[in-house]
């Protein structure tokens, strides 16, 4: 009988502990970057609802001021044909204001909890309008 083991024709069967715990390794990291990075992205996403709804209420606050002379008093939500503020929420709004033609609109928590402010002013008889609020910071209201 032959000992002799011929460890030329030995096949290589499946992965070593190593090479799995590497790989393994390289699933969480990448994990651990791209979680936090899809949660932002999801609340910048929802919060385009809170923009998009504050951007619609632009044009008839922009009819308000021009119809007061320029004057932005009296600009508030359900007068001087501005609409009034839903009693019902859409899904990632939490709040709604106008004041003085002023539009401020807050999100839910699973929107960011951001809020979104827009002020008129009139410079010249153009009507300019500068975005503030927490959304600034968070670089979701771009």
């Amino acid at each position: 009988m032959n000992s002799k083991i011929n460890l030329k024709n030995r096949n290589q069967q499946g992965f070593t502990l190593i090479e799995l715990m590497i790989v393994v390794a390289i699933i969480g990291i990448l994990a651990a970057i791209a979680l936090p990075a899809y949660q932002t992205y999801t609340k910048r996403s929802r919060f385009s609802e809170v923009m998009s709804i504050s951007d619609g209420y632009k044009t008839p606050v922009a009819e308000c001021i021009n119809d007061n002379g320029g004057a932005l008093t009296g600009c508030d939500a359900g007068a001087k044909g501005i609409p009034a503020v839903p009693v019902a929420m859409p899904t990632n709004i939490a709040s709604i204001t106008i004041d003085e033609a002023v539009i401020t609109v807050t999100g839910t928590a699973a929107a960011g909890g951001w809020t979104s402010i827009l002020t008129p002013s009139v410079d010249g008889g153009v009507l300019k309008w500068a975005q503030s609020g927490t959304c600034v910071g968070a670089g979701a209201c771009k």
